[in-house]
């Protein structure tokens, strides 16, 4: 069966739900979710969005602690960019519902946080839950929109770029750089349904599950970018990969994160023996940016054999405490820890893609018809290192940017993509899969040597032989992909797969370190010849 739609929204995070609640009004919008819609990077993010909204700060010096995190690489149209229509993009936020922490009566009088980074407080948040107050609030809307259809437990599998049309009688087959769909597995059913679409916009989130030690939830598989690079989109800067530095370590802690706000309202990074190290490190102590603090806890905890160091708020006024940071309070009471009085155990995890599918300010991808937002998307904003809070913000923008450009030339886009027949999916000579153990395994085995080589510091030494083992794993499950019918884990295993080897890829191409990217054969940054995005491209 082929289900048509104007349309199609690969992704149920901040992204593509701001996306499709303004699509809406000039077209049917489908929505493809993997798990339930409010599971997403999004409803995770504690800290809150970036934006100018106080007496202290400018535009001026949001954009200047931008491009400083970002280490030469970020677009500095970008950045003034979203800077500037961030504060559009945050009163549409409180319009539609989202309630922030707020200073004084007026409907803009936001309290501000500080985070890492930042010269200033401009941080908008909802207590340590501004994820979820924004995902709640958009997902409130589109539940009720009659132009909205909702589709959970279903798994995009690939992008719809070969299409054939019938032209005077005859069939013609197509290889044009365009987007016209998706096909799509839902979980129920098990079946692969064809989605014919006139727009497409991936907002898939992030991947950082191709490591053993995230924050990330586990649909984070880097379904997007993976599938972009395959219909033959452009993928740029996947070398930097953002490590947050305080994620709470405990044996029973799945990936639970601890704000970088919680640094920013003044917690203190120390030892086990209560020794506070960053100082050693950077005149920013605990506000650095995340690259300088994850490198810094990574050699203390070489340095000592610790498994891991302690984050400290203890200091602060405990009414304070469990009223700016609740629900990191009452995470941490259930593996018994008290923040009042106790430092947290932390370490550093797998966080933020700062590279994705390259796209143009617009949001526009270089194939036609497809566009990408939101953590799976490189515009240029982040460079070699987000600064905090900055991704949601970016997020907001790019998907205002998207709507408005797709709906302006959705007519010329709907002629061009719709008017095509579609094959549907084929699952000729497939059966169903009885070896489960082999996509446990790879998954296990892929997280497992991302962390050990392609981690925080690097060598070529071990980027090379990371390379050569995720080239056979990929392509043993390559093998397996077209033997087997479809599930949703032989889906995201192959996506792991893929941006893991492109991540390696990236990194190898980089001789230099930079931002986020430390490799200890090139510890110095080069002006002369790496101020460029690395940019990948299948080759067909």
């Amino acid at each position: 069966m082929i289900r048509k739609t104007d349309f199609l929204v690969i992704g149920s995070g901040i992204a593509g739900l701001s996306y499709a609640l303004k699509a809406a009004e000039h077209g049917h919008v489908t929505i493809i979710t993997k798990k339930n819609i409010q599971q997403s990077n999004t409803a995770l993010a504690q800290g809150g969005v970036a934006a100018v909204f106080g007496k202290q700060d400018s535009f001026d010096l949001h954009v200047a602690d931008t491009l400083k995190a970002g280490d030469g690489l970020c677009n500095r149209e970008v950045v003034k960019m979203v800077v500037e229509n961030g504060p559009d993009r945050i009163r549409e936020l409180v319009d539609l519902g989202a309630r922030f922490n707020m200073a004084g009566t007026g409907k803009f009088d936001f309290s501000m946080g500080r985070e890492g980074g930042h010269s200033v407080k401009r941080i908008i948040h909802a207590h340590d839950l501004t994820g979820r107050e924004i995902e709640d609030a958009l997902v409130a809307k589109a539940r009720e929109h009659d132009n909205i259809t909702i589709l959970e437990d279903h798994v995009a599998v690939n992008l719809i770029t070969v299409s054939s049309t019938v032209r005077s009688g005859v069939l013609v087959t197509h290889y044009e750089n365009s987007c016209c769909g998706a096909y799509v597995l839902d979980n129920a059913t098990g079946r692969v349904e064809t989605f014919h679409a006139a727009v497409t916009l991936l907002a898939t989130g992030g991947a950082c599950k191709i490591y053993l030690y995230t924050s990330n939830p586990d649909i984070a598989t880097g379904d997007g970018i993976a599938m972009a690079y395959r219909a033959g989109a452009s993928v740029a800067n996947l070398e930097f990969v953002q490590f947050h530095p305080t994620c709470l370590y405990h044996p029973e802690a799945k990936n639970f994160l601890i704000s970088e706000a919680v640094r920013g309202e003044g917690a203190v990074l120390i030892d086990a023996k209560g020794r506070r190290f960053m100082a050693d490190y950077t005149p920013e102590k605990e506000l650095a940016c995340r690259d300088v603090v994850a490198r810094a806890i990574d050699s203390e905890l070489k340095k000592t054999g610790a498994e891991s160091v302690f984050l400290d708020i203890s200091h602060k006024d405990p009414d304070f405490v469990r009223e700016r940071f609740p629900h990191i309070h009452a995470r941490c009471l259930e593996y018994g820890i008290d923040i009042t009085t106790d430092p947290i155990p932390v370490v550093p995890a797998a966080h933020y893609m700062c590279g994705g599918v390259a796209t143009d300010l617009k949001g526009k991808t270089d194939v036609q018809g497809l566009y990408a937002v939101g953590e799976t998307a490189c515009t240029g904003l982040h460079g070699a290192n987000r600064l905090a809070s900055n991704s949601l913000l970016e997020a907001l923008v790019y998907a205002h940017n998207a709507y408005l450009d797709s709906v302006k030339n959705l007519s010329a886009i709907r002629k061009q993509n719709m008017d095509v027949t579609l094959a549907p999916w084929d699952e000729t000579n497939t059966s169903d899969s009885d070896e489960a153990i082999v996509v446990s395994h790879n998954w296990d085995e892929i997280r497992r040597l991302m962390w050990n080589y392609v981690g925080i510091v690097r060598s070529d030494k071990r980027l090379q032989r990371a390379a050569r083992r995720v080239k056979t794993i990929h392509d043993e499950i390559d093998e397996y992909y077209w033997d087997f019918k479809l599930t949703s884990d032989l889906v995201e295993l192959r996506n792991l797969a893929t941006v893991a080897k492109l991540v390696i890829q990236s990194a190898l191409s980089r001789k230099e370190s930079r931002g986020l990217h430390y490799n200890i054969g090139y510890p110095e940054k080069d002006d002369t010849r790496c101020l460029v995005p690395t940019i990948l491209k299948k080759r067909f």
